[in-house]
């Protein structure tokens, strides 16, 4: 008689800023700043090509000062006269992002379903601390993990590499799930599977591996990881 071995299902690791915590809440902010809250998607954009110019040259800031510098450069480029109020307000508004309103729907389903789950951020330890526990969310996790431990941001391998020894597990036993294609790609190349939230503008990288799971919000794919990992842990 052959027996068919069983696998245990993949830790599923999320990340944080624009998967789970919506920033359109900066907005306002960034209205009031710069009198175009849309200026908001250019400064976050600022804000991931200077993490990963900084990896790429093998130095590290903290994302707090990378949030801060991206908003310097936006506020030159647009000529704009950035008072200390509007750059404290943005920067500080960071820690006090909502949910998504599909994340503690999707997280419970996961939990639920008897899942491990953690979160793995570029932000620094205190302030992931501090956003997820402002959401709500925290108590979801059973590791806030930050790219602090290992100096390196996110796509970097060695992240997922960290997240996983954290974890207690091997880099193919944790599933990412990132709103950006950068992580999702990242995730993939370093050995990890991964599931791509397609929020409002995000696709995912035509040069990079397609993961398994995809969907339009937390909630749908949350329904799609629990069908491929219970089926992956029946050993069918």
């Amino acid at each position: 008689m052959t027996v068919r071995s069983r696998h245990v299902p993949r830790v599923i690791v999320f990340d944080v800023n624009e998967t789970l915590l919506d920033l359109g809440a900066l907005d306002p902010h960034f209205r009031q700043a710069f009198g175009d809250a849309a200026v908001r998607g250019e400064w976050f954009a600022q804000v991931i090509e200077l993490a990963l110019a900084a990896t790429a040259s093998s130095v590290y800031f903290q994302f707090g000062a990378i949030a801060d510098a991206a908003l310097t450069m936006v506020a030159s480029r647009r000529a704009v006269a950035l008072s200390g109020e509007h750059r404290t307000a943005i920067l500080g508004g960071l820690r006090a992002l909502p949910p998504h309103r599909d994340a503690r729907p999707a997280l419970d389903r996961l939990s639920g379903a008897g899942l491990r789950l953690a979160a793995l951020t570029n932000s620094a330890t205190d302030a992931a601390e501090a956003q997820l526990t402002h959401a709500g969310l925290k108590g979801c996790f059973e590791q806030v993990l930050s790219v602090d431990r290992v100096r390196r941001f996110k796509p970097a391998p060695e992240v997922y590499r960290m997240a996983a020894s954290s974890l207690g597990v091997p880099t193919g036993e944790i599933r990412l799930v990132a709103a950006h294609a950068w992580d999702v790609a990242g995730a993939l190349r370093a050995g990890c599977a991964a599931a791509f939230v397609g929020r409002p503008g995000k696709v995912l990288d035509p040069l990079a591996p397609e993961p398994d799971v995809a969907g339009p919000d937390l909630e749908a794919v949350a329904e799609q990881i629990i069908q491929v990992e219970t089926l992956r842990g029946s050993g069918a």
